[in-house]
């Protein structure tokens, strides 16, 4: 009977082309660029990476990672507050702070358990989170943690409507000791666009709250020096006081940080339960993310190419009269609707040897599936074209 009602399940995902399935990836290709990728049957030109820097297999990095493993071993064997701890994430920790102009940064195994340490250490009893309907789901679930353990309400306001969130702050009946806690994605992970930060700060500090920004997508990518939404904004650590980003998309590695004030790091470590539950991350990924983000710094040219490769396919994919969503990102999302269409034009893409991910509900609102498509520095203008082709002969097939 168990079996039964799983499969059961499982067919009806099939039925409303909602089954995901994975592609199992042999090794990049022999120039180690990770926008060509072969599977057991063909190589692969990828529009699906979050590798935007195209740092995943820079040499450089890799040599570190390498240096890292002979240096301190495969895994750290415990927690950070255990004996996890390794030089390495220390200096790791004061590199973050000092990019992103922070007092202190915090290291977590991923951006979702980042998320969860915050609102579980950070909200109690009778305290308020109010989110944006489209962040991540590691958001969300890090409120519903909260409210489900701590007691703490949990509110949304639509898609970057921040007239809405005022009248949410307005109506709030909560005692005034009530801590309110406003998170939202930077850049946003399926629709590509940018958070109104500013505004958001500002509404946040009229109305006492505080401001928590998830950068996944946008660290490394925003900002003069890749320090993320927070360079793009000029927002200090007053203004931003919570601020996390992942370390396995631009930076081309692994794992996840928190940066804010010397208080803000010091409660993550007391009371963050997926940072003190869990064994830290090996160190020799830290050091090998020492050498990431060095390049990053340096390395300016590789944001810069990213815009121009935007630009130009948002040039030509208008030109073929694709809907393409309001994006300055490396994340260009083209709306589709329908999950089987979505998935037909993926199928089609990579018969051509494109590889495009159909993203579809849950991931997106119903009636809203997508291909999802993402550039990286590695990629050329002729990686460009190839795309654009490929979209011209499978559009009239079909769209």
């Amino acid at each position: 009977m168990f079996d039964k009602i799983l499969q059961r399940d499982l067919v009806k995902q099939q039925q409303d082309s909602l089954y995901r399935q994975r592609k199992i990836i042999e090794a990049p290709s022999a120039d180690n660029k990770s926008v060509y990728l072969k599977t057991n049957t063909k190589k692969l030109l990828s529009f699906c990476s979050n590798d935007y820097l195209g740092l995943a297999h820079h040499p450089d990095v890799v040599k570190q990672f390498k240096q890292g493993v002979n240096i301190y071993g495969a895994g750290s064997g415990a927690a950070h507050l255990v004996s996890g701890h390794n030089r390495a994430h220390h200096e790791l920790e004061e590199i973050l702070a000092e990019y992103t102009g922070r007092d202190r940064a915090l290291l977590f195994s991923t951006g979702y358990m980042a998320n969860l340490g915050i609102a579980s250490a950070l909200l109690g009893k009778g305290d308020v989170v109010y989110q944006d309907k489209l962040n991540h789901a590691s958001l969300i679930d890090a409120a519903l943690l909260s409210s489900a353990l701590s007691g703490s309400q949990f509110k949304r306001y639509p898609h970057n409507n921040l007239t809405s969130l005022a009248r949410q702050f307005n109506k709030n009946s909560t005692p005034p000791t009530a801590r309110k806690l406003v998170m939202s994605d930077a850049v946003f992970s399926m629709d590509g666009d940018l958070a109104e930060a500013s505004q958001l700060s500002s509404l946040c500090r009229e109305h006492d709250a505080w401001l928590m920004l998830d950068d996944a997508h946008g660290f490394g990518v925003l900002g003069k020096n890749g320090a993320g939404i927070a360079e793009e904004y000029a927002l200090d650590q007053e203004q931003l006081p919570i601020y996390m980003a992942t370390l396995g998309k631009a930076m081309g590695v692994f794992g996840a940080f928190v940066a804010g004030s010397n208080a803000l790091i010091e409660t993550l470590i007391q009371k963050a339960r997926p940072y003190i539950y869990t064994t830290s991350m090996p160190p020799a990924l830290a050091h090998a993310l020492i050498m990431s983000i060095k390049i990053s710094q340096e390395e300016s040219w590789r944001r810069e190419k990213l815009r121009q490769l935007i630009i130009r396919f948002r040039c030509g994919a208008e030109q073929l009269g694709l809907s393409l969503m309001d994006s300055s990102t490396p994340i260009q999302p083209i709306m589709i609707g329908h999950n089987k269409t979505a998935m037909k034009i993926s199928q089609a893409l990579e018969a051509k040897g494109i590889l495009v991910t159909a993203i579809r509900p849950p991931t997106v609102p119903k009636g809203t599936a997508r291909l999802r498509i993402t550039f990286s520095a590695d990629h050329s203008e002729k990686d460009i074209e190839q795309l654009l082709s490929a979209l011209d002969e499978v559009q009239s097939l079909c769209l």
